[in-house]
């Protein structure tokens, strides 16, 4: 298993080389590509990816269900980038939120959200 700080490492690295790729030729990467089709096909990916997560959920396979949380994970990276904001941030929203229950937490939100 590896420690928390390795792993808080291998996603500013991940965040890193994602940034790194903004710019590159939309032909040769994928990164670029999403980056160049825009919020729509980027978030239309996040979603696809969440269904496959959960669909590998409702399976036994654990390295399938591991496989597709990587999918979702890395989508979500490159949404959050292309927003201006990155691991750091979801980090720093975790550790703020850590301690609360979660039914207090929740409580706290604005109500005026629909989707919470």
């Amino acid at each position: 298993m590896t420690s928390t700080s390795q792993s808080v490492d291998t996603l500013q690295a991940l965040a890193q080389v994602i940034e790194s790729r903004k710019q590159a030729d939309a032909e040769n990467s994928y990164v670029a590509r999403l980056f160049r089709d825009g919020d729509d096909t980027m978030l239309q990916k996040v979603g696809e990816e969440a269904v496959e997560f959960i669909l590998a959920g409702k399976s036994s396979d654990s390295e399938h269900l591991v496989a597709e949380a990587a999918d979702v994970w890395f989508h979500m990276l490159v949404f959050l980038s292309h927003r201006g904001l990155g691991p750091h941030d979801i980090l720093n929203e975790l550790n703020r939120r850590e301690g609360l229950s979660g039914i207090d937490e929740k409580a706290s939100r604005a109500t005026g959200d629909s989707l919470r």
